[in-house]
């Protein structure tokens, strides 16, 4: 195929596949350390519009979309979430 000295034009065959491991687990930690981050100051913030958007999808599956109540709860759901994104 090639003659000595040359590789297969990509990048692995260049560096060998550790060395694509290594970048790999570096990027990993990475954004490991950055969710940490996100999660340490918007963590309170973000399990408060999980928990108002979970009880969106169980009102509007539970109550259906015709009930008055339904839509009422619905109502005050979409407010909560309308608050809590304008934070």
């Amino acid at each position: 195929m090639g003659g000595e000295g040359e590789h297969d034009g990509g990048p692995r065959g260049e560096y060998g596949p550790w060395v694509w491991t290594a970048y790999r687990a570096y990027n990993e930690l990475l954004r490991d350390k950055i969710k940490k981050r996100f999660d340490a100051q918007e963590g309170p913030w973000m399990d408060q519009l999980a928990q108002a958007l979970v009880e969106l999808v169980n009102a509007r599956w539970e109550g259906g979309r015709t009930s008055e109540k339904a839509e009422k709860t619905e109502e005050q759901l979409l407010e909560r979430i309308d608050k809590l994104l304008s934070e």
